[in-house]
Parts: C-alpha cells; structure tokens; sequence
C-alpha cells in the first residue's frame, strides 16, 4: 500500500491525529505527511483539514470495506457459491480486473471489490464516477455450459437482485430502468455493466458489475453527465454499513446468476414489471444513429424491451432508452 493510502486508512475514523504521530506511525517527516495530505486531495479527492496545532483530519469518516465482515455476513447459500473475493484500495476497473482472471482460468463465484476505481465504466463508454470509500463498486465473475448468445436477458436478473436488496434496505420509489439501470425518483442510483466471453457455442463465462451511489460528494457528482443522487438521499441520511450491503449484494447477484443458469429469465420476469419505472411512458429508444420512439410496454419474455411504435408492437434487444418528455425539456 503507498504511503496515501496508508494515510487515508489511519484517518478514516474522522478524528484528528496529531503530525508528530502520523509520522511516527507512517514512518515519515512531518513535511512528509503535509506533501502526502496533499496528494490524497490531488489523487483520491478526500478531504484532509490540517487543524494548526492538533493535527489532520478527514473531512468525513470513511467507512471502509472488511473483507472478514464481508465474507462473515453472507449466508450459508452464498458462502457455497462464492469462490474467493479480493478487496482493492485502488484498482482501474473491477470488471476488467475480473474479465482478465476469467481468460486466465480463474473460478466462478470469484468477486471484486474497490474502494476506488480510477477508470471505471459505465454502459455505451460511459465513465462511471468512483469516489474512494464513498460509493460501492463491485464484479462478480459467473461461469455457464450456454453459448454467451443465451445470456442475453442476465442484465435483468441482476437489476432485479440489487433493487430487492436495496428494497429491503427501506429504499421507496425504487425503479428499473431497462436494460440494467436503478432508479430513484427517476434520477440514476445505481447501474450494471455486464460483459460476456467464451467460445461461440459455449462455455461461457460472464462479469457482472455494479456500482451504487452511496454518498455522492456534490463535487465529484459534476462529472455525471445524467440527473443523479445517491443511497443516502434516498434512506434520509441513515446508510447501512459498506460491508454489510456488499455482502448482501454479492449473495444476491450469486443466486441470480445461478438461477438464471438453470431456469433462465422467467423467475425474475415478475419483480422486474414491479419495478419496471416507465411501462406506458413516450420514450426515444437510441441504437446508434437510429431514434426509435414510442411507449414504453414492459418487457418480452427472453429479456428485449416492447415499443408500440407507429409499425405496432417492436421488440428490442439494445439501444438507450430515454424518457421524450425529458429529452424535450432540455435545451
């Protein structure tokens, strides 16, 4: 661990410590701690408040992963299916970390977690937005017998396993948004980004990743280029803790990609018209260059997403759905 990082851990209960034992215990200067606070501000974008006379402080207590209280708070279900998992301070991408171990043999049921991602990603070459130790950002690598073209309706299993946890964690007005996108008050909490391997006819193998907006810093949350919020805003200020949701929803993805394995979508198809936000909505369906708009009509059996187009019914197995009625309110 480099010697940020190593300040960033002896912080992160928010209380002040004093220069003199910052450097004793980081074995360093005191003009060294000063040079490193800074590069946790330049590096991670943390907050450290230097108090003249009594020391650093972080601006906020980090919550920050455990990988004993993770492994610790999966059920006896999970603890079968999960193979391994292995925390990052700092990584560029969970999901490209785990599609390299997939080609390298590694086993299903292997899981990924960062406290920081410095080239996360999001659908359609997105940036996914990773503040360190504020939001969650895990992978989960899930080997199949199918050929990866029946894979094609997993993104919405997943979105339904995270919205039940975050359901269950008290979050109201929880929607999805096809193909794999949560929504709160139609504003973007959370998002899936999955991508498939293996040979034309199978085995497969597939990495499912998820990201949620814990607590978001309004400074961090100007690199969005969509209306945001986070768990926070949604649960009033009260978060659950980081290790215990991880936990949660690495079983739960778990069993879904299991599930999905054996009885494909249709175990899921139910929940995911519960939580499905903009059935009977005018929406613009984007493949491409092609507009497609239409309303909103749930979705088909294997996973495509129905419009009622001027053409009838369509069915859809791509593209980025867009509410028309935003998409005219912009300037």
């Amino acid at each position: 661990m480099d010697r940020a990082l190593e300040l960033v851990r002896l912080l992160a209960d928010g209380g002040l410590h004093s220069g003199q034992a910052i450097a004793n215990e980081l074995r360093m200067t005191r003009a060294g701690v000063w040079k490193t606070a800074n590069k946790v501000r330049e590096r991670l974008g943390l907050r450290i408040e230097s108090v003249r006379g009594r020391g650093y402080r972080l601006d906020a207590p980090l919550d920050l992963l455990d990988a004993g209280r993770i492994l610790g708070a999966l059920d006896p279900q999970a603890q079968t299916l999960i193979a391994r998992l292995e925390i990052h301070d700092q990584i560029d991408s969970t999901n490209a970390r785990l599609m390299a171990e997939a080609q390298a043999g590694a086993p299903s049921g292997s899981v990924c977690v960062a406290e920081h991602q410095t080239a996360g990603r999001g659908r359609r070459g997105r940036v996914w937005v990773s503040p360190f130790g504020s939001n969650l950002s895990l992978s989960l690598l899930w080997r199949y017998p199918l050929a990866p073209a029946a894979l094609g309706g997993v993104s919405l299993a997943a979105g339904v396993a995270a919205a039940r946890v975050l359901r269950d964690q008290g979050v109201q007005d929880l929607t999805l948004k096809w193909p794999n996108d949560l929504l709160w008050k139609r504003r973007k909490l959370g998002g899936l980004l999955l991508e498939v391997g293996g040979e034309a006819q199978g085995p497969s193998f597939l990495v499912a990743g998820l990201g949620i907006n814990l607590r978001m810093p309004e400074e961090q949350g100007r690199h969005i280029d969509q209306p945001w919020t986070d768990l926070a805003s949604a649960l009033g200020g009260r978060l659950p803790g980081r290790s215990d949701l991880t936990a949660r929803l690495i079983a739960a993805l778990g069993s879904a990609l299991d599930c999905y394995g054996r009885l494909g979508l249709e175990p899921f198809l139910a929940d995911w018209e519960d939580f499905d936000g903009l059935r009977g909505e005018a929406v613009r369906l984007e493949l491409g260059d092609r507009v497609i708009e239409g309303i909103h009509a749930g979705i088909a059996p294997d996973g495509a997403l129905r419009l009622e187009t001027a053409r009838g019914v369509q069915t859809f197995h791509a593209g980025e759905v867009r509410l028309r009625a935003a998409e005219a309110s912009q300037p």
